[in-house]
């Protein structure tokens, strides 16, 4: 059973970190209009990482979530605090989300989403049709 939850770790813990990142381009779009809010996003590629290596780190203990209700320590994607995105535009109010950069970024995560969700569907697949000749 270890073997199999290792092939799944991986695409398991990318989806969580892309699920979560959705929710933070989908907050910058929702304050689009909100005067002084910054964009934030985070680097997917030092979550991913770093989570994996927690995983894979069992002597080391993170912090739990007793409720879903519970925020993660100060605002943060799986320990990692969001980066605020360079202003590429000013904005008179304050405001740093520029809607084409979030779209992009949301449609992006959003497609790399659906990837990993047919990746383990093949996986799945793929052991289904190794179990049953």
């Amino acid at each position: 059973m270890n073997k199999l939850d290792d092939l799944m770790r991986f695409q398991q813990t990318a989806l969580s970190v892309r699920g979560q990142r959705q929710q933070l381009l989908a907050s910058n779009i929702a304050n689009a209009d909100t005067p002084n809010y910054k964009a934030r996003d985070i680097d997917f590629n030092s979550v991913l990482t770093s989570k994996l290596q927690l995983n894979s780190n069992q002597s080391s203990t993170p912090l739990t979530k007793t409720a879903g209700q519970h925020m993660d320590p100060s605002g943060s994607v799986d320990g990692i605090a969001p980066m605020y995105r360079t202003m590429v535009q000013g904005n008179v109010d304050g405001n740093t989300v520029d809607m084409d950069v979030e779209r992009n970024a949301f449609a992006d995560n959003g497609v790399r989403y659906e990837a990993g969700l047919t990746m383990i569907n093949m996986q799945i697949r793929n052991m289904l049709a190794a179990i049953q000749g």
